[in-house]
């Protein structure tokens, strides 16, 4: 039977079985009253660069194409591309109940810091606590409606805002992207270490830049080095859902607001990983 507390000089040991035991602190956030979001997925790197966004929606086009209701929250405050990449313009409507997103042709919802801000090239110079507290906003003031997957393009590295939406979002899984340079393994660890902090299980990685094909002769031109991914991926024991070559249609999909055409076949593995 656990022992009960009874006095503030409990020891360590005597506390073990405490029925009166104070649990972890949460520092989740309630969702907007008007959201009703299934599964949270996380887009990370240790590093910027590596096209941690053209995965975000890659991987929210897919689950679109295959009927669910999908939104991106795009939360590199500093350095926001997604509305771009979709051809999403204008400012965000608001009302009294909270914000609602923006939509993408292809159905996928959208909030971001640039449909907020007077033009899309207006910079972000805020201290990090005010970055960090606007992605918990991105969470609670937005009405995402009804959505089986919510995917959240966090920003590189460890910092105060990816470690906020780890913190205060519930996350169910992060996809880890990374590129083919030897640095990358030690990048790669510190993104899967803080996720394993935050018990956060990571699905997977994604490697861009893998290689360019000639356009000629067909022959895969790896211009960034040899691929470390494998040897990362047995180390930390995650699989790899695809090699992401540099495709100069894709980028020019992505280039001129069109992103929502676009089905990356290079990481359909992706879809099996996802939580149902």
């Amino acid at each position: 039977m656990a022992k009960e507390c009874n006095s503030t000089s409990c020891t360590k040991e005597d506390c073990a079985g405490c029925s009166q035991a104070k649990k972890p602190q949460s520092f989740q956030v309630a969702a907007n009253e008007f959201s009703q979001v299934k599964k949270v997925i996380g887009v990370i790197s240790g590093k910027g660069g590596v096209g941690k966004s053209f995965v975000t929606a890659s991987l929210a086009n897919m689950m679109a194409a295959k009927g669910y209701q999908v939104g991106i929250m795009d939360a590199d405050i500093t350095g926001p591309s997604i509305p771009k990449m979709y051809g999403i313009k204008g400012t965000a409507k608001a009302s009294d109940d909270g914000i609602y997103p923006m939509m993408a042709q292809n159905g996928i919802k959208v909030m971001s810091i640039n449909l907020l801000l007077p033009t899309e090239e207006t910079p972000v110079i805020w201290r990090g606590p005010v970055l960090a507290n606007t992605v918990k906003q991105f969470w609670t003031d937005v009405i995402w409606g009804d959505l089986d997957y919510l995917f959240v393009d966090m920003p590189p590295g460890t910092g105060d805002v990816p470690l906020t939406a780890f913190q205060s979002l519930p996350i169910d899984g992060v996809v880890i992207v990374s590129s083919p340079q030897d640095l990358v393994r030690m990048i790669v660890k510190k993104a899967y270490n803080m996720a394993d902090m935050m018990h956060v299980p990571v699905l997977g990685l994604v490697e861009n830049y893998s290689y360019v094909k000639c356009p000629d002769c067909g022959k895969e031109i790896k211009i960034f080095g040899e691929s470390h991914i494998e040897e990362i991926a047995q180390e930390i024991q995650v699989p790899i859902l695809g090699k992401m070559p540099i495709d100069m249609e894709l980028a020019r999909k992505a280039d001129c607001g069109a992103f929502h055409e676009i089905q990356n076949l290079y990481i359909e593995k992706a879809y099996e990983v996802m939580p149902k």
